[in-house]
């Protein structure tokens, strides 16, 4: 049932890293409880996947009541909403922890809670703006590449948000006691730099993008591209995997040898180019793959659940008919699993308040009035 069977969280639907917090807790085997609004979610929603849904009116004064009577019961409760909008709906931290001392109470946010820009929009992009990652990321003289949304929405704020509540629900279980967790985009993309500051303060680090050793800097750890119009990548930093890197690709060491001369990278990178063009992915990957150069070859999404090492590790699961990334990381006791994919909002609401102790003829009244939304699974 995974690690974190038995513990039951309530889900105040979002979007973004919200989704992927409850996804990470729900995986390893949480009951998360998806607070949903009435409407239609795809079944090819992966974020969505593991909960129940129950569709409530948070402006319905019953509505709120069955929000709050459901922390009752709980032992986390997480929102994305701006700051101050859940105090305004009556279900803040202080009016569910009333209910629940012991609650733990997770807020994800770009900005944080507080500060200057908390209460203005943004988007991933943004939030990794201020952390100075954008800043990092891009070819030499160009501008600035956005890494899709997974430093900001995803490692820097969902997970980080996952994180947090699984440390305060550990600390919870000691004091008696819940808190509020303030998960910040903004903060958690400065703490996935953390390596990059220390080198920024040795003065290993060239504030000039695609200029460093992990930026595309390096001729020794960059992607080149094939005689298919392919790519593959290489990360071959250590002297010892560098000198496989000559052998396998047939390169001259007197050329190559000065590995970190900053200065002769430009030349590398052209010459390495050159020598990539003269073979296919495939044929490369014949050369080089599972060797010690640290090679891979760039996967498409559509590509990478078919390759061998992935379908070896079962990385990849399909799931009526969706094929989607398994439950990470791994246990040898606890297993997590996928339970089922993303629900119809409010297909579970009478199940959900069946459990919470409403009667049928309670359950009868919040539906009549609207304060719930009853949905076919």
């Amino acid at each position: 049932m995974g690690p974190l069977a038995g513990v039951r969280i309530i889900e105040l639907a979002g979007i973004g890293p919200g989704p992927f917090c409850g996804m990470m807790l729900s995986d390893m085997g949480a009951d998360v409880i998806r607070v949903d609004r009435a409407g239609r979610v795809s079944r090819y929603d992966i974020l969505g996947r593991n909960r129940k849904s129950i569709v409530v009116d948070l402006k319905n004064p019953d509505g709120l009541e069955v929000v709050l009577k459901l922390c009752e019961g709980a032992d986390g409760l997480f929102e994305g909403f701006r700051p101050g909008v859940t105090e305004r709906l009556g279900v803040g931290p202080e009016d569910c922890m009333a209910r629940n001392p012991k609650l733990v109470y997770g807020r994800m946010t770009g900005w944080g809670q507080d500060g200057p820009m908390a209460n203005a929009a943004g988007h991933d992009i943004n939030y990794i703006s201020l952390a100075g990652a954008l800043h990092a990321i891009g070819p030499t003289g160009g501008k600035p590449v956005p890494p899709l949304n997974l430093v900001g929405d995803f490692g820097g704020g969902g997970m980080l948000l996952a994180f947090g509540m699984v440390c305060a629900l550990l600390e919870a279980q000691k004091s008696g006691k819940g808190q509020v967790v303030d998960a910040s985009m903004v903060d958690g993309t400065a703490t996935l730099m953390a390596m990059f500051s220390t080198m920024l303060a040795a003065g290993a680090w060239v504030n000039e993008r695609g200029s460093n050793r992990l930026d595309g800097g390096a001729h020794y750890y960059d992607t080149y591209e094939t005689k298919d119009g392919k790519y593959i990548s290489l990360g071959s930093i250590e002297p010892q995997f560098y000198a496989l890197l000559i052998e396998k690709a047939s390169l001259d060491p007197e050329v190559f040898k000065d590995q970190n001369d900053r200065d002769r990278w430009p030349e590398f990178k052209v010459k390495l180019a050159e020598v990539f063009k003269a073979k296919t992915r495939d044929e490369w990957c014949e050369v080089m793959e599972g060797s010690d150069v640290c090679f891979a070859p760039v996967l498409s999404l559509e590509e990478a659940p078919s390759h061998p090492h992935n379908i070896a590790r079962s990385t990849y699961v399909e799931i009526d008919g969706v094929v989607q990334p398994a439950p990470s990381p791994r246990f040898s006791r606890t297993a997590a699993e996928i339970r089922g994919r993303s629900r119809t909002p409010g297909a579970d609401t009478v199940e959900i308040l069946g459990e919470a102790g409403f009667d049928q003829s309670a359950i009868d009244g919040l539906v009549s009035s609207g304060a719930v939304t009853v949905a076919e699974s």
